[in-house]
């Protein structure tokens, strides 16, 4: 429980109201009660500012008149940005202390570094010549696989896995001979790594997850991708080998990233989406069938089967016309 003035003396902002207001929880407008402290992040849910029951609302300048005459409210410029930074302090309020740097059950190599102030959790294997970096948090069953670095200030969450083999195997009569994995990963500073993602080490060259990176749940990174500074992926996305991504995209749930393509600073792929082409220039990209009723989703998907028909007909047709009209002439 914290009292509204110690929020506003840590974080800042415009405070209307009395600082000794106590707050048990943070929680949404429609969900928020007499204790709560929410926030107004989209003039869309204006409609819940004055219906919520929150202690506090969190609010833009635009906001500021209605939700002082509403009650008690925090006025800042950027309101989503404020209640990410105060979960965090709210979270360091009321964190347990720890106890070990390093959990008895984890399994740390002798040649592997681990900072002073990192955090190893439970069932957790840090191998030969692996780096967790200052401050930074592997929860419980990680794996950081040989020789592969974490940066300063990252958190790695339950089940991920760093470092194992790349997909890389030469045909040899029918069947297969591997191709052995000989570089490693290298992850920089303030990067989030969410549960049971895998990020394979390359095969000569280092895979590599630039500062800033945020990573969901469930991504598979494949063997030499290069992730540039502050892009986030949400969850499920795969990238396969060798792909090239720049600096501030982002990736939306379940896309995919063919192999050895490049995608440029400030490119955007929606959910669902397949990256089958490097992309030059930032913006916003889709590639995916909308979803309909299966019936009409079939008609729909044989027509697509002859789209390459229907343009030689018209381009066949178009020289007819124009043929036509210059002997009218």
């Amino acid at each position: 429980m914290l009292q509204l003035g110690d929020i506003v003396k840590a974080l800042g902002g415009n405070l209307h109201g009395s600082p000794q207001t106590f707050i048990q929880n943070l929680a949404p407008l429609e969900h928020a009660g007499p204790q709560d402290l929410s926030f107004l992040s989209h003039p869309k849910y204006q409609s819940q500012l004055l219906q919520t029951q929150a202690a506090c609302v969190i609010v833009s300048r635009q906001f500021e008149e209605v939700a002082s005459a509403r009650g008690a409210c925090i006025v800042v410029d950027d309101p989503y940005l404020y209640f990410a930074r105060l979960t965090q302090y709210w979270k360091k309020q009321s964190a347990p202390l720890v106890l070990a740097k390093i959990h008895p059950s984890a399994v740390v190599h002798p040649e592997a570094f681990v900072a002073d102030t990192a955090v190893i959790g439970p069932l957790c294997v840090v191998e030969r010549g692996a780096k967790v970096g200052e401050y930074s948090q592997l929860k419980s069953r990680v794996t950081l696989g040989e020789y592969c670095e974490v940066g300063q200030r990252c958190i790695v969450h339950s089940g991920v896995v760093i470092g194992a083999d790349g997909f890389g195997f030469a045909p040899n009569q029918g069947a297969w001979e591997k191709i052995e994995q000989l570089g490693a990963v290298k992850i920089g500073n303030d990067v989030e790594i969410g549960a049971n993602t895998c990020i394979d080490r390359g095969a000569l060259q280092d895979t590599v997850i630039e500062d800033g990176v945020k990573l969901d749940n469930l991504i598979q990174i494949g063997h030499n991708v290069h992730i540039g500074k502050h892009t986030a992926m949400a969850g499920c996305v795969g990238v396969a080998g060798s792909a090239r991504i720049g600096a501030h995209c982002t990736v939306g749930g379940g896309a995919v990233i063919l192999g050895h393509l490049s995608l440029a600073d400030g490119v955007h792929i929606s959910a669902a989406s397949v990256v089958t082409r490097s992309i030059s220039k930032p913006g916003s990209y889709t590639g995916l069938f909308p979803i309909d009723e299966n019936a009409n989703w079939e008609k729909n998907a044989a027509s697509l089967k002859q789209l390459h028909q229907i343009r030689h007909r018209l381009k066949s047709v178009e020289a007819h016309i124009q043929q036509s009209f210059g002997q009218e002439k």
